[in-house]
């Protein structure tokens, strides 16, 4: 069972993503077109489970299936969609999990979306120390119930997410 546990920010989660991008663009070589830190490991100053949260856009989503044993020889598991259609899904770790990987295809709106979540928050901190203290909340009310601790942020994820729209909307017009 996993346990739900958030940790102060570490300035070694960029390194991570960093070294993990090598190695994820050796794998996928020129069917990757970009990878990109996601999640809260992304997000300055903010409490987040020690996972590093990948994304990366791809050339066609498909392809992505012929990786899976190159993926399973980095320490990867494969979960095909995992409940989001169009993407590609890969945990590290097991129990104690260190990295997600989100593959979506070119102009899949959802790479936008994490893109924009992350951006947003880092350039407001007063959205980001809500979210890092709801998560710490949740962390402490539901230390082994993954499920709910996810459904918990979901509201304010949304919120968020219209929020950023709006803003960059704000930015580009």
């Amino acid at each position: 069972m996993r346990k739900v546990e958030v940790v102060p920010h570490q300035k070694e989660w960029i390194a991570l993503y960093h070294s993990e991008a090598r190695k994820l663009k050796q794998v996928f070589g020129d069917e990757m077109v970009e990878s990109y830190h996601i999640g809260s490991t992304a997000i300055e100053s903010i409490y987040a489970k020690p996972v590093i949260d990948i994304l990366i856009e791809a050339k066609n989503i498909e392809r992505i299936d012929l990786y899976d044993y190159e993926m399973e020889q980095l320490g990867y598991v494969a979960k095909g969609e995992n409940g989001i259609a169009g993407r590609r899904f890969f945990m590290k770790g097991g129990d104690d999990r260190t990295h997600h990987l989100h593959v979506f295809e070119s102009e899949n709106p959802e790479i936008q979306r994490h893109l924009l979540f992350r951006d947003f928050m880092n350039a407001h901190p007063e959205e980001a120390k809500k979210y890092s203290d709801l998560k710490r909340e949740l962390a402490r009310e539901f230390p082994k119930e993954i499920d709910e601790y996810i459904a918990g942020k979901h509201d304010f994820i949304q919120n968020i997410d219209e929020k950023a729209q709006s803003w960059i909307n704000r930015n580009t017009e």
